[in-house]
């Protein structure tokens, strides 16, 4: 490693740890010709695909780019960080999986919006809206009976919206927590 101030070729690691987040090394060294001491990071370099946009355009795959689209979708959605750092590595897997060099930007979309459905209905159509490109209410609704359950169903909709025993006040609570959800069900 050269010495960024002198750019002599002779440093020593004096200092060698594993950094905060555990994804990489952090060494102190010291240049035995200008005796200035500097730090490097040691980090593993994934081999991405190339995104291929729309327009045909190549551009590197861009990590932050679609944390901030995920973070916008869940905007003010109970989905904590450490979720959506799960999420992000899951779709960063399944790329390096692929095996190829070029990958076309609506697979991402497709892995994205599979992971948005897991977790979160309401981002899952926030981002479906932008990456489908919704023009008409129609759309909306298509993905919305999309995410309706299965005919056959109705049973484990019913149980779920039964009160459970329990003082009064629980059920009141209950019942009006029942009704907020059957109204989103229906």
């Amino acid at each position: 490693m050269r010495c960024p101030f002198c750019d002599g070729a002779d440093t020593q690691v004096i200092d060698t740890r594993n950094s905060d987040e555990g994804d990489s090394i952090r060494r102190r060294r010291r240049c035995s010709q200008c005796d200035k001491r500097f730090t490097t990071f040691e980090r593993v370099e994934l081999n991405l695909p190339v995104v291929v946009k729309k327009n045909g355009a190549r551009v590197d795959f861009d990590r932050r780019k679609l944390r901030a689209s995920i973070a916008l979708a869940l905007r003010k959605r109970p989905i904590s960080a450490e979720q959506v750092d799960a999420i992000l590595l899951r779709i960063e897997n399944r790329l390096m999986s692929y095996g190829v060099r070029e990958l076309a930007s609506d697979r991402i979309g497709e892995l994205v919006m599979r992971e948005l459905r897991k977790i979160d209905k309401v981002a899952y159509i926030r981002f479906a809206s932008v990456y489908r490109s919704f023009e008409d209410v129609e759309a909306f609704a298509d993905v919305i009976e999309e995410l309706r359950p299965p005919l056959g169903h109705e049973t484990d909709v019913i149980e779920e919206l039964r009160p459970p025993l329990g003082n009064e006040q629980e059920v009141l609570a209950s019942l009006t927590d029942r009704d907020q959800r059957f109204k989103e069900v229906n």
